[in-house]
């Protein structure tokens, strides 16, 4: 039998795109004929009804809700609103702005109408995905119907899911291990409804995803479920001997506290999660630069996009990665997953935080095509204009601090990519002269620059990572062999 809340979430759920033209006794018959003897579920119903004579006489809207703008999303902020109630709209418009875990993003309309209701206010923070976030109607004149709207009924049945399996753990204590166990059905071959996101945090974690409950939408599970499971597995070690942080204690006004942006939260739980569960190693290779900056001298001479050392080095780390195609894969637990293509992560900062766009087929591309699309993406990566799908895709990352005359340093891992490059600052050194004949003058100035492979040992082994390094070493040291 039907639990009467599932029964009226059912037949009153509202979904985009689909609009209400139910007849309000229809829905309320078929929602009392699913009712049974039990007095909670009987008020949660009767709050559903109730709704539904409101929902039921309203005119004929679509509900928004929060999309999904990247691969990781899981909730977003609204950052901005571009339209306000009563405003028209049509295919193409910006609706909002919305904070991801990536990048500020354009939330484009595909609903012709106009704006009856705005559910969130601009700035609102953490809305999941899926929740309804605006109200189209087909005609101005239903807008004002929408004036007290509140979407209440939406937030009313949230809670009752933990309700009902709240209700009989408390009438029959004996009964809670069958609640519990419902994580396990999904070992008979159902399907596991998952982000992908949390599907990578559980492989490289080990953790069997039907043993999750998930929180989401529809029971999906998260990346928060992943963790919280994780979590409960490690707790006792992680419990002792945890060292308590105690914080100086300041005088008003010593100090100001910044907000963290949805992106400064991401970059710090997916660099201390690589930092802490992927086993990093560093090679690190010195390579002369003098023969690549006489070719890009002559190179800028007659291109139109100009060539920096930067868009060479992309050039000849997406080349080593073809001839060493092991650092262009992914730990994915049960396999490792080597990529055909090189889609070349690279970071740029910026004042939302540090980005790595794709530049995608990088061993593919010439330099001036590479040069075009590196400067196109930086800027609009620092004025915070990418599209979702150029924060995504990447098997392999830069990061070049060499304009900030670093001598040398080692990158965290980007996963779940294996590998990152770090590039310092070409200097100036003296070095032996291989190609002095008669030995008068065995040495020489030469600008050297150190680049440092920070690998994931589970999928580079040392050897490959040197391997990767003298190959890399010999297309920036012979230029032209990256022009065959």
């Amino acid at each position: 039998m039907y639990h009467s809340a599932t029964a009226a979430k059912q037949l009153f759920a509202c979904t985009v795109g689909k609009r209400y033209t139910t007849k309000r006794t229809l829905a309320q018959q078929a929602a009392m004929n699913y009712f049974v003897v039990n007095k909670q579920a009987v008020q949660q119903a009767r709050l559903l009804v109730n709704y539904s004579q409101r929902c039921f006489s309203l005119p004929p809207h679509v509900k928004l809700e929060m999309p999904n703008l990247s691969p990781t999303m899981e909730k977003g902020n609204i950052a901005k609103w571009l339209k306000k109630e009563g405003d028209s709209i049509k295919p193409g418009d910006i609706l909002a702005q919305i904070e991801t875990d990536k990048a500020t993003v354009d939330f484009e309309m595909q609903e012709e109408g106009f704006i009856a209701k705005l559910l969130y206010p601009e700035g609102a923070k953490d809305v999941k995905l899926g929740q309804v976030v605006a109200i189209v109607v087909d005609s101005k004149d239903d807008v004002a119907k929408f004036k007290d709207y509140s979407g209440a009924a939406t937030t009313a049945a949230a809670p009752a899911a933990p309700a009902k399996a709240a209700a009989p753990a408390q009438a029959a204590p004996a009964k809670a291990a069958p609640v519990a166990a419902t994580p396990q059905q999904a070992k008979s071959g159902d399907r596991i409804f998952a982000s992908p996101l949390a599907k990578r945090v559980a492989d490289e974690a080990g953790l069997d995803l039907s043993s999750v409950q998930g929180s989401g939408p529809n029971n999906r599970i998260i990346k928060a479920d992943v963790e919280a499971a994780i979590s409960s597995a490690k707790a006792a070690p992680k419990k002792t001997g945890a060292p308590q942080i105690i914080m100086p204690n300041f005088e008003g006004g010593a100090f100001e506290d910044q907000t963290n942006s949805n992106i400064r939260k991401v970059i710090a739980d997916r660099l201390s999660y690589s930092k802490q569960n992927i086993p990093h190693y560093y090679v690190t290779v010195s390579v002369s630069v003098d023969n690549l900056l006489k070719l890009r001298g002559k190179l800028n001479a007659q291109a139109k996009s100009k060539i920096s050392v930067n868009d060479m080095v992309i050039k000849a780390a997406s080349l080593a990665c073809v001839r060493v195609p092991e650092t262009n894969s992914s730990w994915m637990g049960e396999v490792i997953r080597r990529y055909r293509n090189v889609n070349m992560c690279v970071a740029v900062q910026t004042d939302f935080g540090l980005m790595a766009p794709v530049i995608t087929n990088t061993h593919l591309k010439g330099l001036e095509e590479i040069a075009s699309e590196v400067k196109d993406i930086a800027a609009r990566a620092r004025e915070n204009k990418l599209k979702p799908d150029e924060l995504s895709g990447g098997t392999f990352t830069i990061s070049n601090l060499g304009m900030f005359g670093v001598h040398n340093f080692s990158a965290i891992v980007n996963p779940p990519q294996a590998c990152i490059l770090a590039v310092s600052a070409a200097e100036k050194r003296v070095v032996v002269d291989e190609a002095s004949k008669d030995g008068s003058n065995p040495y020489k100035i030469s600008q050297v620059m150190n680049v440092t492979l920070s690998s994931d040992h589970r999928v580079v082994d040392g050897a490959v990572a040197a391997q990767w390094g003298q190959e890399f070493k010999k297309f920036i040291e012979t230029p032209e062999y990256m022009l065959l």
